[in-house]
This record gives structure tokens, sequence and C-alpha cells, in this order.
């Protein structure tokens, strides 16, 4: 396994651990963090305290089990590809969602250097809707 893919595995893993200092320690400085415009956090996040700030807080303030769990992994050189599906419950309104998503993770010097998501964000806005 490359070293990238291993990365992103262990993303993955120590998200759903619960385990954000893991996930922001593999995080570049200047990372660029890009969320599907349109969604709740759409927009770009550059730096590992604004990814925190920005969709990791949020993100456990206002849903209940939210999980994003890949499936399959392509790799081409220094970019990852994760395909997977996001799930969660809003808090506020009590409604579940499952959407599908692509991550484009791209490495450099041995860090996240930026992601990219891809997901359906009505799915998810949906959830927050009453």
């Amino acid at each position: 396994m490359s070293k990238e893919l291993e990365l992103a595995r262990g993303v993955y893993q120590a998200f759903a651990a619960g385990d954000i200092p893991a996930v922001l320690g593999v995080f570049a400085p200047d990372i660029h963090w890009t969320e599907a415009a349109g969604g709740p956090y759409g927009g770009v996040s550059i730096g590992p305290d604004a990814v925190l700030a920005g969709v990791f807080m949020k993100l456990g303030a206002e849903w209940d089990r939210f999980a994003a769990v890949p499936q399959e992994f392509v790799q081409d050189g220094s970019t990852v590809v994760a395909l997977g599906e996001y799930s969660g419950t809003c808090k506020a309104t009590g409604k579940h969602f499952r959407a599908p998503f692509a991550h484009v993770w791209r490495f450099g010097d041995g860090k996240v250097a930026s992601f990219h998501q891809y997901t359906d964000t009505a799915l998810q806005l949906a959830a927050t809707r009453p």
C-alpha cells in the first residue's frame, strides 16, 4: 500500500474513532479544504485550525452519529479518491440522511495538501429542514 493511500485510509479511521487531533496531524499547515458549494459548510478552509472550526466542530455540534464511510479508493500518483457514503442525524430536526460522496485527496511532503468534497448537498440539507 502506498504512503498516500495509507494516510487517506488512516484519516477515515481516525475520524470514525473521534480522534480529530490525529486527523489534523496529517494536514499540511496550508491545507486547502473544499466543502461542496451549496452544502451546509460549503466553501474553502485554509489550514487545520480553519477546517476544525469551519467543518469538524460544526459536524460535532449539529449532527448525531455523523459518519463518512469510504467504500472504495482509487489512486493516481499523489492523488487518492475515496468513494463512499455519509450518514447522520440532524440534532435540530431528528432527521436522518444518507448521501454518496467522492473525496479527492492530494498529498505533498507526506501530508494532506488539499481535499475536495463532491456530494449531493440537497440530501444533507433536507435533513436540516423541519
